[in-house]
């Protein structure tokens, strides 16, 4: 068995689970990791395109709100609303509690 050294401490339990996994050796290599690189590549880009363009009509209020949340987060309140539909179709947006 190979040696590892650790450069970092993991962060959580899954992270933990993992390296321990690397360093018993659990991972085998692709056939052909250029091809697999490829669709890796493809897969990223067509979930991070963006080429459908709406019109969307808010209350003067749910649109302030909206940049002011988006100010909060340092990001534009288009990526905002992005995110939240795109969370929400995936069902990752939990109510408030």
């Amino acid at each position: 068995m190979k040696k590892t050294i650790k450069a970092f401490d993991p962060i959580d339990e899954e992270e933990k689970d993992l390296m321990a996994s690397i360093e018993q050796e659990e991972w085998n290599p692709v056939k052909n990791i250029q091809q697999e690189k490829e669709k890796a590549i493809t897969a990223a880009r067509n979930t991070l395109k963006k080429d459908k363009r709406i019109n969307l009509r808010l209350s003067q209020k749910d649109y302030h709100q909206i940049q002011v949340k988006a100010i909060e987060e340092g990001i534009p309140y288009q990526t905002l609303i992005s995110s939240v539909i795109h969370k929400y179709l995936n069902g990752s947006l939990s109510p408030r509690s």
